[in-house]
């Protein structure tokens, strides 16, 4: 069930939610809008001729009030906010479709795992032919909460725990479980 602004204020209110800091226009009817920050990543793509899934990606870190997005560009950007889900909550992450009218799709795998401590990784992608500005602080994207039918039994405890800026892929440090022959 997704949660309603009067269900999300109890679960502030009692302190299972924390999103923080947040003030009161931020919470609309079935979510809560999150602000931009001023951390971002951008592949360092001088260093590596192709991204692989089995090694560390090389990143540029920019901390700034303003980014320009150039056209056709990704880019990985953090929230103001740091987000604690409860092992009974997950949320998803979803563009305002303000910022999506301009070409400015936002994503983070779209979904936060219950239990989640830290700032949201965003994925921003520039779909446009021009440049897009955008500046810390604005309101950038919104979590839509959803109680799920009991509390998470193993709540996440990952590697992005505890995340507290924007963060780079971690795929390469992912455990392979070898192919069989008859794959």
């Amino acid at each position: 069930m997704i949660l309603s602004d009067g269900a999300m204020k109890e679960y502030l209110e009692s302190g299972k939610l924390r999103v923080d800091p947040l003030t009161s226009e931020q919470i609309q009817p079935a979510s809560i809008d999150l602000r931009l920050g001023n951390h971002f990543l951008k592949v360092d793509e001088n260093k590596i001729d192709s991204i692989r899934l089995d090694g560390e990606l090389p990143y540029q870190e920019l901390v700034q009030s303003e980014i320009v997005i150039p056209p056709h560009s990704f880019l990985l950007a953090t929230t103001m906010e740091t987000v604690s889900l409860p092992d009974d909550l997950t949320a998803f992450v979803e563009g305002r479709s303000s910022i999506g009218r301009i070409g400015l799709f936002i994503q983070n795998a779209g979904w936060v795992d219950p239990g989640f401590d830290g700032t949201i990784t965003l994925e921003l992608f520039n779909a446009n032919r021009l440049p897009i500005r955008l500046q810390a602080g604005r309101r950038i994207c919104q979590l839509v909460f959803a109680r799920l039918d009991r509390a998470a039994e193993k709540p996440y405890n990952g590697k992005y725990q505890h995340q507290n800026r924007a963060t780079g892929s971690r795929i390469s440090t992912e455990c392979l479980t070898p192919a069989s022959a008859d794959e």
